[in-house]
């Protein structure tokens, strides 16, 4: 009988000291912590280690209404692991942008670094030697100088968009879907042949950039809150799957590459740059391939969005649109079907600032990638009084900085005029992040934001692009994931001059200038 009591008391006891641990780690869990004095900056309640201080859904979209209700940067607890949220144009400047030399770092990322790629994309590379290789042998490719040499090819290919439309209007999307992977996959491996949406290395890249996107959303995987799940027996095999199946693509590519320049008949691009110049960059067979492959994902995915939200924004905007037409033809000339006047080319884009401000502002309006990539802080950074601590993740929330009110005002309305000056010239006082920041910029941005013009260009010189009255556009429907994808939506073309003339042009078009 005493035995049993003593046994009662024991577990009661443990009872109440367990509690009343757990009431101290959840007291210390609430309170708010500082670094060496100087406090986190504000943000709602903490969670514990296991939880996801992420939105579970609408990601962006949350942050940014958090960044409104506590403040330009706001800091997430996940346990002992802080999570700092950038969110207005000025903090990005002073943060993201200022102390980029402490934000090269990316935080550890188990299931989409590890599992995933096995430590070779990138994206996902931490700071450091290998790093810099990695953006070094992509640099070289890239830079503003390479990307003019792209022209002809980013024309064809543009050109190509306004045939199909003129055939297909319906499948827009995909028209705009096809032109970002023949071009990135023509820089990538040199491909030559044009390349459709049911071209079997498409529809496989395409395969992986879904894998992609469903390891990078926050939070979704357990395993980057509790690492040792890694260790756990048949944890993470689709990852590792998924993982073979995008080496064997990315192998295939470079061995084809390979076998080309074994019987001189490889055209020039990124992988026959890379290869000739292996032993320089130090990287082994695999990682280039991950390199190039990678190169290739992202930029057959990004570009085809940001053109796709162009084409929402001018359906959806139709005083903006013929801003741009007015002065697509004082630039280039009257619409008449006739070979006395050509369609626009690179070299008016200099002239043709209502069309820059227009993309300018789409990419605000719609940013591709509304979250952004997480960045690691590797030293404390001090803004206003508030510390991001040494080992935080940081991510520059686009869709927050977008919807900045004072660098932006009335910030949910589409209004390209807010990038031009009195005298109607680009502004250089106002800026957005579309490639991201700092050291990790995107290496592709010349060759995209190239892409982008000469699409805009062409679509809105050659259509009047409007909205289906029997089917309005929903401009909130858009995936909710790393890279943001707008629902299929109709859009009507409505050629500016005769069809069959429009035709012809397209046809010859860059080979006749007035």
């Amino acid at each position: 009988m005493v035995s049993e009591s003593l046994t009662k008391l024991t577990w009661l006891a443990g009872a109440t000291m367990t509690a009343s641990l757990l009431v101290v780690l959840y007291k210390k869990l609430l309170a708010c912590p500082a670094v060496n004095g100087i406090p986190l900056p504000p943000g709602p309640p903490a969670r514990w280690f296991w939880d996801n201080a992420l939105p579970r859904a609408n990601i962006a979209r949350t942050l940014s209404d958090w960044v409104s209700q506590y403040g330009p940067v706001i800091s997430l607890r996940q346990g002992n692991h802080v999570i700092i949220v950038v969110g207005r144009v000025d903090a990005a400047c002073d943060i993201m942008e200022k102390e980029g030399g402490a934000l090269v770092d990316r935080p550890r990322s188990i299931a989409a670094g590890e599992l995933l790629s096995n430590g070779m994309r990138i994206l996902l590379e931490g700071s450091g030697e290998r790093f810099r290789r990695l953006r070094k042998a992509v640099h070289t490719h890239l830079q503003p100088k390479a990307a003019e040499t792209y022209q002809s090819l980013q024309m064809e290919n543009a050109r190509n968009v306004i045939l199909d439309i003129l055939d297909d209007p319906k499948h827009h999307q995909e028209h705009a879907e096809r032109y970002a992977a023949s071009v990135i996959l023509r820089v990538t491996y040199g491909k030559s042949t044009p390349t459709a949406n049911t071209d079997p290395e498409v529809v496989r890249i395409h395969k992986v950039l879904e894998h992609f996107q469903l390891a990078m959303r926050p939070g979704a995987h357990l395993i980057d809150r509790i690492p040792i799940l890694k260790h756990l027996p048949g944890y993470g095999r689709d990852l590792i799957s998924w993982h073979h199946e995008e080496l064997q693509l990315f192998r295939e590519q470079l061995n084809r590459v390979k076998g080309e320049m074994a019987t001189e008949e490889a055209s020039p691009s990124f992988v026959k740059t890379l290869i000739q110049h292996g032993s320089e960059h130090h990287l082994s067979n695999d990682e280039m391939s991950y390199l190039a492959g990678t190169l290739f994902g992202a930029g057959a995915d990004t570009t085809a969005v940001a053109i796709t939200n162009c084409i929402m924004a001018a359906a959806c905007h139709p005083e903006a649109q013929a801003r741009v037409q007015e002065e697509l033809d004082m630039v280039v000339g009257p619409n008449r079907g006739t070979h006395l006047f050509s369609s626009p080319l690179f070299e008016d884009e200099e002239s043709l600032p209502q069309l820059q401000a227009f993309i300018q502002e789409a990419l605000r309006w719609k940013p591709v990638t509304p979250m952004g990539f997480p960045h690691r802080a590797t030293k404390d950074i001090i803004w206003r009084g508030q510390c991001i601590p040494a080992g935080a993740t940081v991510f520059g929330i686009h869709l927050a900085i977008a919807r900045d009110p004072v660098a932006f005002p009335d910030a949910e309305k589409f209004d390209p005029q807010r990038w031009l000056d009195d005298e109607g010239n680009l502004r250089t006082d106002i800026r957005f992040f579309t490639f991201g920041f700092g050291r990790r910029v995107c290496p592709g941005q010349h060759v995209a934001n190239r892409s982008i013009f000469v699409n805009l260009a062409l679509l809105l010189w050659s259509f009047r692009i409007a909205e289906n009255p029997r089917a309005p556009i929903d401009t909130n429907a858009f995936s909710d994931s790393v890279i943001s994808h707008a629902a299929p939506f109709d859009a009507e073309f409505i050629p500016r001059m005769d069809r069959g003339a429009l035709r012809s042009m397209m046809e010859k078009y860059g080979e006749i200038r007035e």
